[in-house]
């Protein structure tokens, strides 16, 4: 929940020109609900891709204050993030109602950004790989494994998010390899294809680091997509 009209122009305007040039890789914003039309406007033709931050599970109802996915797709959006950490913590959403959401964007032609994770007191007690299945299982459960071939997965370490807490690489990669193996059980084309993003905290200084493991594919970027040129730095890390 950061930005204004001012800010996000120097911002996207910024964004679009330095990452014209670079190569190997996927790069889009998901920016809050008023700043969609602003987003469509200034990176319509440019290399950025745009999306929203959430979505109702249903098209339409009387549901004040909530934005459906078909409303999304009226402003360009390829890209919406669903049951990010905040979300599920800050506002009770369940598995089971991130599923219906995940199921309601693809509906719609959007690309889902699942985001899965475990808290402090999940990893220390020994259950990250249990929390991440649930968090998973309950997508295919509700629309099968094939959903995940049009789909992007993102693994949040809670812990590890404006904590002074950080994950290592090897940590991080330990999680990615565990989920793509998940996947790789029931289908392993689908997981061999899959774009699994680490949001653990990605900045300049670790990104290139965090993308050299095998198993991540690349970043979910919080605080560090605020400054251009940070974002940008994670960017080029992450080029092939």
């Amino acid at each position: 929940m950061f930005g204004s009209l001012t800010q996000n122009e120097s911002l996207l305007n910024a964004v679009a020109a330095g990452t014209a040039n670079l190569l190997g890789m996927d790069c889009a914003v998901c920016v809050p609900f008023p700043y969609l039309a602003q987003a469509q406007q200034l990176l319509r033709g440019s290399r950025v891709a745009w999306g929203a931050q959430d979505a109702h599970q249903l098209d339409k109802g009387a549901y004040t204050g909530e934005v459906a996915a078909p409303m999304l797709r009226d402003f360009g959006c390829r890209y919406v993030i669903v049951g990010h950490s905040e979300r599920r913590s800050l506002y009770g959403e369940s598995s089971q109602l991130v599923a219906e959401k995940f199921a309601a964007a693809q509906k719609t032609g959007l690309v889902p950004i699942l985001c899965v994770g475990e808290t402090l007191a999940q990893r220390e007690s020994g259950v990250t790989e249990a929390v991440v299945a649930e968090q998973l299982d309950a997508v295919t459960a509700l629309l099968g494994v094939q959903a995940l071939r049009n789909a992007v997965l993102a693994y949040e370490p809670v812990w590890a998010i404006g904590t002074g807490k950080t994950a290592t690489p090897e940590q991080a990669q330990a999680v990615h390899e565990y989920i793509r193996r998940r996947i790789a059980s029931r289908d392993a084309q689908i997981a061999e294809g899959l774009c699994i993003l680490y949001g653990g905290s990605v900045k300049a200084s670790n990104a290139a680091e965090l993308f050299a493991m095998q198993d991540i594919d690349g970043g979910l970027i919080g605080g560090a997509s605020l400054v251009a040129e940070d974002f940008l730095a994670v960017c080029r890390a992450g080029q092939c």
